[in-house]
């Protein structure tokens, strides 16, 4: 994955759009109940963030892009997302 496009993923203000998928209640139920355990306001972020660790790491095997496999190691590190966003910053000025 490109740096500009790495940029844009880490806005937190990017545009959102509506989608309708059907899940069975029972895992919908799970959501609810896990979600809160593992520090998220309720099952739709959690559910967002499974899509997105899911395809990070379908783009990281189907692109063998080692810019997204590092920050996604550093993310695991518990480096946020201000100082990479603010490293990213540095290496597309220069």
């Amino acid at each position: 994955m490109k740096v500009e496009a790495l940029k844009k993923r880490l806005n937190r203000d990017r545009p959102m759009t509506t989608i309708t998928i059907r899940i069975p209640e029972d895992v919908i139920e799970d959501l609810k109940r896990v979600a809160p355990l593992l520090g998220f306001s309720g099952y739709q972020p959690l559910v967002r963030a499974y899509v997105g660790q899911g395809l990070r790491a379908d783009l990281e095997r189907l692109e063998g892009d080692t810019v997204s496999a590092l920050i996604s190691s550093l993310k695991r590190r518990g480096v946020s997302d201000d100082v990479i966003q603010e490293a990213l910053g540095e290496v597309v000025q220069h």
